[in-house]
């Protein structure tokens, strides 16, 4: 799979959809890990992508559960597949490979969607007696995905979950789903720590959904008792849809066209007016007392300087950190460019700001430095 998605990458000749981000096909500086600092620390909504990746994770949770349903049957009845089965067993006879979309239910096609309906049919249809508080199974952490071992990060900002710490995980395959036995208890209380959190009105990291969702989601947890992950699908369309119309073309804009954070900018405006002050003040002094040429030669540092940061804010790149490979994602914080299509883009644009930076610098320093001298 890994390799695979290695190849997909090579032939992608052009930025990557917020589909292939989610499923985890693209490389830094457009993989999910920095799209998650991004809604985190630019966009302010990474409540939106949370309740995503966590209701991906319950149908996760749904399909090992059925997997491993599938395979004690099969282990314990031999010959399940050569006899008339019941419609619960048919379901799990034709549920053995399923892959976890990424993208929205409706991009999904005929096959997919099937075995989803069945997943869900199945789980509806043996939906077990269980009274789950939304603290009972799996924690009462805001996310089921989150431990308390995350590194912290400033300020009390929330830090990446832990599925994607690492690039190097490896892409949506079987082994996102968990680790230990899943209980039907398990898949109940994360349907209902995704209503508790998430869904209902005033919940600790609500998601503004439209109000017939709402109602129809908790209607289906808490009256009829359902569990499965198509009740969600509804919400988890429109989440996506909402990433990907008000998010998404940020975060291109920002990691496939730029390389630095808005603190960088900040600063880098900062200093660059702190030079291009110290460039005009040298350069008066030097014309107004009549210092020599070579003397003036001085303003070339400053303006220098104050040209290159004051183009870099301005672009939102450093060329030379984009030509050696380098992105930032947090403040100081470097990765390398893998994505190759996004490290030509880069290197374009960090050749046009690198030509405009040494035209502007040339332009002031030339008329700074030969300009006549007039001793006040």
């Amino acid at each position: 799979m890994e390799g695979s998605n290695m190849q997909f990458e090579a032939q992608r000749n052009r930025l990557p959809s917020l589909y292939e981000v989610l499923a985890r096909k693209t490389a830094a500086p457009v993989d999910l890990y920095c799209f998650y600092i991004y809604m985190r620390d630019q966009q302010r909504s990474v409540d939106y992508l949370d309740f995503w990746l966590d209701v991906a994770q319950h149908t996760s949770l749904c399909r090992h559960f059925v997997r491993e349903l599938r395979r004690s049957i099969l282990v314990e009845t031999p010959d399940l597949e050569k006899t008339n089965s019941k419609r619960s067993s048919y379901m799990l006879d034709h549920m053995s490979e399923m892959n976890d979309p990424a993208g929205p239910s409706t991009d999904l096609n005929d096959e997919e969607k099937i075995k989803d309906q069945n997943l869900s049919a199945y789980l509806r249809e043996n939906t077990g007696a269980s009274n789950h508080s939304p603290q009972s199974s799996l924690g009462s952490q805001p996310s089921g995905l989150r431990a308390s071992g995350d590194r912290a990060f400033p300020g009390g900002e929330r830090p990446p979950r832990p599925s994607f710490m690492s690039r190097n995980s490896p892409t949506h395959t079987d082994s996102n789903s968990p680790a230990h036995t899943v209980a039907r208890a398990d898949i109940r209380a994360s349907a209902e720590k995704i209503l508790f959190t998430y869904i209902l009105p005033g919940s600790e990291r609500e998601v503004v959904l439209p109000q017939g969702i709402v109602q129809a989601i908790t209607t289906a947890i808490e009256e009829e008792g359902r569990d499965d992950p198509e009740l969600f699908d509804t919400a988890k369309d429109y989440t996506f849809q909402a990433m990907e119309r008000d998010a998404f073309p940020g975060f291109l804009r920002s990691k496939a066209l730029g390389n630095l954070v808005p603190p960088s900018l900040f600063l880098r405006a900062v200093f660059g007016i702190l030079a291009m002050f110290a460039g005009f003040w040298a350069g008066f002094i030097f014309i107004f007392l009549d210092f020599p040429k070579h003397t003036r030669c001085w303003v070339i540092l400053p303006f220098t300087i104050g040209v290159y940061l004051l183009a870099s804010q301005q672009y939102s790149i450093d060329p030379i950190l984009a030509l050696v490979g380098y992105s930032e994602y947090t403040f100081f914080s470097f990765s390398r460019v893998r994505e190759p299509y996004v490290r030509k883009l880069l290197n374009k644009r960090a050749l046009m700001v690198l030509l405009v930076t040494i035209a502007v610098a040339v332009c002031v320093i030339v008329l700074f430095v030969f300009v006549p001298g007039v001793r006040l």
